[in-house]
């Protein structure tokens, strides 16, 4: 999961992965020397990227008109990305991005898109972010868990060697001195 720091807190190397991973699946180019933020501010880029991931996800892309024409672009991206699998809490805020309050929040939100990628089978990469780990469900039969109760686990320590030996609970040490 990519790390930030301080909410607001940019960090250009996991802008520039996203950069590259955007371009590699919607087979269009950055434009050259292009602010980050302002490439994704009208949420055309947004929209499609997640119809390469999931197409007709987004049916009417605005590419052009007023600002409310554009923050309807980054809405339907984010209720795209829930559909797609991503949670509320991997959601950024339509002003994190459009008003640049928070584009830290927006990149982790991609990140967090781009780990979902590997739990569609029907897309074959590329993919961004580490896969997620996978459920591994274990099953035991009745003699096996309880014999498991029988077992001091090893968070629970030991008491071997265990002693009050030298504990004076709060009373003081006297030392008497030979004459």
């Amino acid at each position: 999961m990519p790390r930030v720091g301080t909410a607001g807190r940019r960090e250009p190397h996991l802008e520039a992965d996203v950069k590259e991973w955007i371009e590699a699946v919607t087979g269009e180019k950055w434009p050259a020397g292009a602010d980050y933020a302002a490439v994704l501010k009208d949420g055309v880029v947004l929209c499609n990227l997640i119809n390469k991931l999931a197409p007709g996800s987004i049916k009417k892309i605005n590419t052009t008109g007023t600002s409310f024409k554009m923050m309807e672009n980054i809405n339907n991206f984010q209720r795209a990305m829930l559909a797609y699998g991503c949670t509320d809490v991997d959601a950024f805020q339509t002003a994190d991005l459009f008003e640049g309050k928070d584009i830290a929040a927006v990149t982790n939100s991609i990140f967090a898109l781009g780990r979902q990628t590997y739990l569609h089978a029907e897309w074959k990469g590329p993919w961004l972010g580490p896969k997620p780990a996978e459920a591994n469900v274990r099953e035991f039969d009745d003699e096996t868990i309880a014999a498991g109760k029988t077992v001091i686990g090893l968070q629970a320590g030991t008491n071997q060697g265990a002693s009050q030996a030298g504990q004076n609970i709060g009373a003081g040490r006297k030392i008497i001195l030979g004459k």
